[in-house]
């Protein structure tokens, strides 16, 4: 999987969306391979294991999302590949940047997590956004022209949405569940010098 890591200086040359494709693919002898874009990534061996399958490549989707910085200078992947991902739409790339999971749930075989603008992410069939990117402000600059250093987002740490979470997913390593305030009642207010 890919490993992020934020600059300290915050670029301004605009750099290519990222986009990573997981895909379940059949074959005639009834099993089947789950595939990543990324080759680095470990997949399990072809199975006639379906559901096994289905599930890890929901689950390597959402563990892709939950490493990935959302690049605030990306271009928006949608737009670069002529937003054929919504061709009776048109728009103009426009706004932030967005990680979106597209993932139609009656079809089941393709996952697809890639940055694209917010003007394109609405009209993107089946996708949900995970994460914004982070802006940069110039109000940020302080009086001895220092700007401080860029407060990258953090992964994302809850569910998948899409049914993608997983019954034995723990809280993030060093990401503690608060724990929940017990209610308060309300009581009646005692006046002074009642029952004197």
């Amino acid at each position: 999987m890919p490993v992020t890591t934020a600059a300290s200086e915050p670029s301004t040359e605009r750099v290519p969306g990222r986009v990573w494709t997981i895909r379940l693919t059949g074959h005639a002898d009834r099993t089947a391979t789950v595939t990543c874009s990324t080759a680095a990534c470990r997949m399990p061996p072809r199975s006639k294991d379906l559901a096994g399958l289905r599930a890890f490549a929901a689950q390597h989707a959402a563990a892709h999302a939950r490493v990935a910085t959302v690049h605030a200078n990306a271009w928006c992947h949608c737009g670069s590949s002529q937003c054929a991902a919504h061709p009776d739409t048109a728009t103009h790339c426009a706004g932030g940047v967005a990680l979106v999971l597209q993932h139609d749930p009656l079809v089941g075989r393709v996952w697809t997590l890639e940055e694209v603008c917010e003007a394109c992410a609405p009209l993107i069939p089946n996708a949900r956004v995970l994460a914004r990117a982070v802006r940069p402000a110039r109000a940020n600059q302080r009086r001895d022209g220092q700007v401080p250093a860029p407060q990258v987002p953090g992964p994302v740490r809850s569910a998948v949405p899409g049914g993608f979470s997983s019954p034995t997913a723990q809280p993030a390593e060093g990401q503690a569940r608060q724990p929940r305030r017990p209610r308060r009642t309300s009581r009646p207010a005692q006046r002074r010098g009642q029952g004197r």
